[in-house]
């Protein structure tokens, strides 16, 4: 099973604590191993640059969009 599927397949509860400060790194993994999957530059950028700066600032955007649409919705 692939990280991408894996991720997506989480119940709602554990994307919602996923999406806190410090575990969010792990949405940037997925951003950079979905872009690098659907060879898409601008969705790797997005990645690397929420692995660096996501657990301490880009979390929120993270933490908002999974608790009201149960899913990242922004850059993914």
């Amino acid at each position: 099973m692939g990280y991408v599927k894996a991720i997506d397949g989480l119940p709602w509860i554990l994307k919602l604590i996923i999406a806190l400060p410090g575990l969010d790194l792990l949405y940037g993994i997925y951003r950079l191993v979905k872009g690098v999957k659907k060879n898409d530059l601008v969705l790797v950028i997005v990645g690397i640059i929420w692995i660096f700066s996501g657990w301490a600032i880009l979390w929120i955007i993270d933490l908002i969009t999974v608790f009201l649409n149960k899913k990242i919705t922004v850059f993914a």
